[in-house]
């Protein structure tokens, strides 16, 4: 399940997402379950950000997107290339 963006929101926040700098960079293991939990613990902090698929990743671009946007409940915003930025409103404090 993964959380729906509308167009309007998915432009504001790709313009947000232009000066960021990848976060989490996915490398030869893939998707693998430390990358999974780093990617949690970063939208978790900063509710928006990228992360980069470095040369070394084999995994198919568009299928980590959505794998990392479906198992963490977070917004696709955009993939361009091997950068996907991803967007999870940040949990009220209580």
């Amino acid at each position: 399940m993964s959380v729906e963006i509308s167009e309007r929101q998915k432009k504001a926040l790709r313009g947000r997402a232009h000066s960021l700098k990848p976060v989490v960079l996915i490398g030869k293991e893939g998707l693998s379950e430390s990358v999974v939990a780093a990617v949690d613990s970063a939208l978790t902090t900063h509710e928006l950000i990228k992360v980069k698929l470095l040369q070394n990743c084999l995994d198919d671009k568009t299928a980590v997107a959505n794998a990392l946007s479906e198992r963490l409940v977070a917004g696709l915003v955009q993939r361009i290339g091997k950068t996907i930025v991803l967007y999870r409103e940040r949990p009220a404090d209580d």
